[in-house]
């Protein structure tokens, strides 16, 4: 089986690539510019893959890219992925999350017309997607009405909605994803559980506080190689036009994950809340109901919060 993966050399991307390598998947990784970050991929893995040069708002590009790997599998990961990044560039965001979705699946769809391509296409979202929603309605399952609350946000919803209307108006295989928070190794630093261990790290030794935005927020997290798991089994086993909660079904206080945090470091410190870390438009609890996808799958998570905490402090001490 032949992959196509965009966003290849991100957080997720490199995760994805190692994991469909390890199965014996023909790996073709789509990325823009040369540079690899520090992540998942280990030597051999990296050179398993084969790497494509391909900014995804171009459609020279996506057409060069769609010849040369002949996927029967796309992943598409690509995206503007930060919350404040997306609100900082809404324009920049609309084209890469929602525009380049669109050319990418209308040539896919041309290629399946002409009988050249028919590939499965896994169009990655956000829980984000479902926006505020009461306690009482929690876990939210994908029949749960999409209230985005944020650009980005919107932009996924948006990006679902392209993807789910090529499925019906052209029979492409699409499957769509709203995945809720994970996080592992190599995810960047400006995101809440790298954040929150650089933080404590380079407090050891020091009578200092660990300063916390937003408190009382809920999120439901997963390790980055239990969501790549879900994305390999639903391209496997999903049912095209449908959507996708990946989520692992409990909520967590960022308080909670803040006190896990300094406990797993071994480090002692006050928790301080900085008003300067708070976004000023927050969903209050986002939990995900997972088992559409369970069903579909067999999937379950199998790594718990302190593991994907306990993996983030070995990464960032070394």
């Amino acid at each position: 089986m032949r992959a196509l993966v965009t966003g290849a050399a991100g957080f997720v991307g490199q995760w994805l690539c190692d994991g469909l390598v390890e199965r014996g998947w023909d790996v073709f990784g789509a990325r823009l510019g040369e540079a690899i970050p520090p992540g998942r991929l280990d030597e051999t893995h990296r050179d398993a893959v084969r790497w494509l040069a391909c900014d995804v708002t171009s459609i020279a590009d996506l057409r060069a890219t769609l010849d040369t790997s002949a996927p029967d599998a796309v992943f598409h990961l690509a995206g503007i992925a930060f919350v404040p990044a997306a609100t900082a560039d809404p324009g920049g965001a609309l084209e890469v999350n929602v525009a380049a979705a669109a050319r990418l699946l209308a040539e896919v769809a041309t290629r399946r017309a002409t009988g050249t391509l028919d590939p499965i296409v896994l169009v990655v979202g956000s829980g984000e997607q479902y926006g505020r929603h009461a306690a009482e309605e929690q876990p939210l399952d994908e029949r749960a009405e999409q209230r985005p609350l944020n650009l980005y946000a919107a932009s996924k919803a948006a990006q679902e909605v392209v993807a789910l209307a090529s499925h019906r108006s052209t029979g492409l295989r699409v499957i769509a994803t709203r995945s809720f928070n994970h996080s592992g190794p190599g995810q960047a630093t400006h995101f809440l559980i790298p954040a929150l261990v650089q933080r404590a790290l380079a407090l050891r030794g020091a009578d200092a506080a660990l300063p916390l935005g937003n408190t009382s927020t809920i999120r439901d997290f997963l390790h980055v190689s239990d969501v790549v798991r879900a994305y390999i089994g639903l391209v496997e086993h999903g049912a095209a036009g449908e959507a996708y909660n990946v989520a692992s079904g409990c909520g967590v206080t960022v308080m909670t994950v803040a006190e896990r945090v300094l406990a797993l470091a071994q480090v002692q410190a006050k928790l301080q809340v900085d008003p300067a870390l708070a976004r000023p438009v927050e969903v209050p609890a986002l939990i995900g109901d997972a088992r559409k996808l369970r069903a579909a799958t067999g999937w379950v998570p199998e790594r718990s919060l302190d593991t994907i905490i306990d993996d983030v402090i070995r990464a960032t001490a070394h």
